[in-house]
């Protein structure tokens, strides 16, 4: 396979981004009772990363899930005899979490088995024809070669332009945790060099011509609840990241990426407490003090660090006398990602014609996402990600079957959409596209069924208006405008995951919690 640029073995040094080659120190378990309290709110990928730091720089932790397993929006279902992931499904980067298990001493590849996808995801038009994303420039270059030979200059020219983006926005600010208005100051140059007020559409256009081809190398954002017509083109690092680094999947589903990671806390005592949804952040003289239960139950920290919801966390967590930065006003008026309807099923027999990843596009582009963004309005056609782990692990179903979920990116509940009154009629539409397109007969063989809406994200998730990935990655709400790792309001409390800096997808979750890392006091402050 060639490249059309030199590969970086590593990025940065230990406190970098990412670094092929970094191994980072062992410190002591933090047995020692007098060492300071965490408690970490929520167990999605964000906060279990954020718990393995602390625990390792020598705190005492204790993670607090409203739901009743761990995961977050990555948790796993099990229905049917038919494994379901919930969310994330896409791994890039996934040296970031084998920094976690070389934190607690241990090799990932013992406990986790990632599988590099090939094609990283297929892209079907509504016509039926389709594109091979991957990061083989020759396989690359002979579809764009078919569909518009003046573009293969043009994709080389985008390519280069994504590595410079990687470059400015990846490599040398990515682990910046812009807590101060210093940090913007210093990485407006860097910003004014990727042209970072354009849309990665617009920036994508500029180079490449055909229409199809434009929605391919533009479609990423929408994988992190972002238009592509509005979202800073500094998301065209994504190119750079999944050719450097691939698209990989885990064998058992992401969920045991999530299991893993429970094993390492478990074996560094830190105790996870579920069915525990967390009603208020105490503050007491400007300072976090501790978290009460829904129980009544209060557990007082040195600190604490939420993986929930950002908004929500300000909104309904800490009372607003607390808030003179994210106001009650100043969260409505965000601009928020798009929400997401799932539909999970198993069927009783394999479609092996059908990828890992795909995309099955509807008849409309921009005007699809201008209702979902702009115009908050469902729309009766829509555009797929359609999600077939047996592809690869055939045991997260029963023998012969298949496993499958589709999203379908639609409005949050700005909305006012009624999803308890619509969402069997949605169902059914996706069903009746799929079953014309790539799962033929699909219907008379689903044999297990669940659909999750924006209004359970909202209710189950905490997530402020069902919106998928918090506040959309538009330039205005990213980096200093974005909520930061160390809260701007109240002292002692911080901030991972997806609403937060740098934003939503599992690499920038996790590197969330690695700069939690720089924002947290040092344990001997606390002597």
């Amino acid at each position: 396979m060639t490249h059309l640029y030199k590969s970086i073995d590593t990025v940065g040094d230990g406190g970098g981004a990412a670094g092929g080659g970094y191994v980072p120190a062992i410190r002591p378990d933090p047995l020692d009772d007098r060492a300071p309290t965490a408690v970490v709110i929520g167990t999605g990928f964000g906060g279990l990363a954020a718990a393995i730091r602390l625990s390792v720089k020598g705190y005492r932790v204790q993670m607090l899930e409203k739901l009743d397993a761990p995961g977050g929006r990555a948790y796993v279902h099990k229905q049917d005899g038919f494994t379901f992931d919930a969310g994330p499904t896409i791994i890039t980067l996934p040296h970031l979490i084998e920094e976690l298990f070389t934190l607690c001493g241990r090799n990932m590849k013992d406990h986790v088995d990632l599988r590099l996808m090939s094609p990283f995801y297929r892209i079907r038009f509504d016509d039926g024809t389709h594109f091979d994303y991957s990061n083989n420039d020759e396989a690359m270059l002979d579809q764009i070669a078919r569909l518009n030979p003046d573009d293969v200059q043009g994709f080389k020219d985008l390519m280069k332009a994504s590595e410079k983006c990687f470059q400015l926005g990846f490599v040398e600010l990515g682990m910046v945790p812009f807590e101060t208005i210093g940090d913007v100051i210093k990485a407006m140059p860097n910003l004014a060099r990727m042209q970072a007020w354009r849309s990665i559409y617009s920036m994508v256009a500029k180079y490449i011509k055909h229409p199809k081809l434009r929605i391919v190398m533009s479609f990423h954002p929408l994988l992190i609840g972002g238009n592509p017509y509005s979202v800073t083109c500094v998301y065209a690092l994504i190119h750079s990241l999944e050719r450097r680094w691939g698209v990989h999947s885990a064998m058992g589903g992401t969920g045991a990426i999530v299991s893993e990671l429970v094993k390492l806390l478990d074996e560094r005592g830190v105790k996870i407490h579920y069915n525990s949804p967390v009603t208020r952040i105490r503050v007491e003289g400007g300072q976090a003090r501790g978290v009460e239960l829904a129980s009544g139950q209060y557990i007082p920290a040195d600190i604490v660090v939420s993986n929930a919801d950002a908004a929500w966390t300000y909104r309904h967590l800490i009372e607003p006398q607390h808030r003179k930065h994210w106001t009650d006003k100043r969260i409505a008026k965000g601009k928020y990602s798009s929400g997401l309807f799932v539909w999970y099923f198993g069927t009783n027999r394999r479609y092996e014609d059908v990828p890992h990843h795909m995309m099955v596009l509807g008849p409309r582009y921009k005007g699809l996402l201008q209702d979902i963004f702009k115009n908050h309005t469902l729309s009766k056609d829509f555009s797929l990600y359609l999600y077939r782990p047996t592809a690869t692990d055939p045991s997260l179903a029963p023998e012969g079957c298949d496993s499958f979920y589709v999203l379908s990116v639609v409005p949050n509940l700005s909305s006012q959409t009624d999803w308890p009154a619509v969402t069997e009629q949605y169902r059914d539409a996706i069903a009746t596209v799929l079953e014309e397109s790539v799962l033929p007969d699909l219907k008379q063989h689903v044999v297990s069924s669940k659909v999750t809406t924006p209004q359970d994200f909202q209710d189950r998730l905490w997530s402020y208006k069902g919106a998928g990935f918090g506040l959309e990655p538009i330039l205005v709400q990213s980096a200093w405008f974005r909520p930061h790792n160390k809260c701007q309001d109240v002292k002692s409390l911080f901030m991972v995951g997806a609403s937060s800096q740098p934003g939503a997808g599992v690499p920038s979750v996790l590197m969330s919690a690695k700069m939690l890392e720089q924002v947290v006091p040092d344990v001997k402050s606390f002597a």
